[in-house]
């Protein structure tokens, strides 16, 4: 099994390009299924979560073409690839293949929307919190799919064949739930509307995909969503934004290692929250025509409490990173995650490191050290294998991370590109 080896203690300096969002390609691949046409999506990351919802697409019967390289473009650019569903063959989404990632149950919307049914498994992935699907049954349920769970699975059907306008008020903020019913509601009979909706970016990159491909959506960007149904989608080309996630992650790595870095194409209006907080940490967050630079030099780090919260409050998705950051901050940070409820497991590997940190509940008390030093880690999930990534680079000597099939779920080589930042940072097989 692959391993990350780390030795700490350079700056990071020069230019780190921003691949696509993971959590905006992976629902963009899905809406593929709304449709007959071709739906054209650029610069999707290369992932081990998109290949595995490629051949979850597949399994339904869409036709995958990834484009390659034209002369002049950058090895870090991300693939053009054109999804085609001209024929839904199977409207089953497996326990083999959806038990792996948790994302691949959203393909119940569209398969319903189009199909008039679903059969998905119970979806599987990062053991982060129990994060039920009850808000996306109940969801369906409000625009007349009739469902019952058996076997593991969820059998859902659209009575006369097609879904019905509904109003759905989401008893609590959700990204996926938000993802699963904005796509049925697009060729829903009638109107719909989405209260308590997510405003994330991934969400706006979603409704927007929709709207070029024919669908009637009003207040993107807002927590109330009114779609008007239609009878077909056309197939459109969509751009996959930046990925906002591994934006901050780089961000922190700067803000904890030292150094001047250019995170090429990222989006800083997308992560305001957690910029502000770096700020205050004492780096320089310089917003350029064609990035973020992120400069670090000089005096400590200090310590900023956190609360993470909903967008666009500081994201769950970088609690870890920010605690590894925190962890040689001067004086003592609190951070509060308010979104998961089991979302701490980083925290005895961080200590391997030297960190120290007490849980209480949602809480979480990092008291800064002077030096972190290196050693054998275990990654526990995706995000909190990245923040072991950010503590080895400041960390002195060897650190190694081990169980890192985590990282390649999530970040478009990471070592290759903090390598030419100046990390030493490899991956031995093995």
């Amino acid at each position: 099994m692959d391993r990350i080896r780390l030795v700490g203690g350079n700056e990071l300096n020069g230019e780190l390009p921003i691949s696509g969002a993971k959590n905006a390609a992976l629902p963009l691949m899905i809406a593929s299924l709304l449709t007959k046409d071709p739906l054209v999506l650029n610069n999707v990351p290369r992932l081990a979560d998109v290949k595995q919802l490629e051949r979850i697409l597949e399994n339904h019967g869409v036709d995958i073409a990834v484009q390659g390289r034209r002369r002049g473009d950058d090895e870090m650019q991300g693939q053009r690839i054109t999804f085609t569903a001209h024929d839904i063959v199977d409207t089953c989404a497996p326990y083999e293949l959806v038990s792996t990632m948790r994302a691949s149950f959203w393909v119940i919307g569209p398969l319903l929307a189009r199909m008039g049914e679903a059969r998905v498994s119970m979806p599987g992935g990062c053991a982060i919190g129990t994060r039920p699907v009850d808000f996306y049954i109940d969801g369906l349920q409000q625009l007349g799919a009739e469902i019952e769970i058996d076997g593991g699975y969820v059998n859902a059907k659209a009575p006369g064949g097609r879904l019905k306008g509904g109003k759905v008020v989401l008893p609590r903020i959700s990204v996926g739930a938000t993802h699963v019913i904005m796509m049925a509601a697009s060729l829903a009979e009638g109107t719909s509307v989405i209260e308590n909706a997510a405003m994330e970016p991934e969400v706006t990159n979603l409704a927007e995909c929709l709207i070029a491909m024919g669908a009637k959506i009003e207040g993107v960007g807002t927590r109330t969503l009114t779609i008007e149904g239609v009878d077909t989608l056309h197939g459109a080309e969509v751009d996959v934004i930046p990925d906002r996630i591994e934006t901050g992650t780089y961000a922190m790595a700067v803000a904890m290692t030292g150094g001047n870095v250019l995170l090429k194409g990222a989006n800083a209006e997308h992560l305001r929250a957690a910029l502000d907080v770096l700020k205050e940490t004492g780096a320089q967050v310089i917003e350029e025509e064609d990035g973020i630079r992120i400069v670090k030099n000089g005096s400590g780090i200090k310590s900023i409490d956190v609360d993470v919260s909903e967008y666009p409050g500081f994201p769950t998705d970088l609690q870890a990173q920010y605690m590894a950051l925190m962890s040689r901050a001067d004086g003592t940070t609190t951070i509060r995650e308010t979104i998961f409820e089991n979302r701490f497991m980083h925290v005895s590997e961080l200590a391997r490191l030297g960190a120290h940190i007490d849980v209480d509940g949602q809480a979480a008390e990092v008291t800064g050290v002077e030096h972190l030093k290196g050693a054998q880690v275990m990654a526990t999930d995706l995000r909190a294998s990245v923040s072991l990534v950010i503590a080895g680079l400041a960390a002195e000597g060897e650190t190694i991370v081990n169980r890192i099939y985590h990282l390649d779920r999530g970040f478009e080589r990471l070592e290759d590109k903090l390598s030419r930042c100046g990390a030493k940072i490899e991956r031995v097989s093995g």
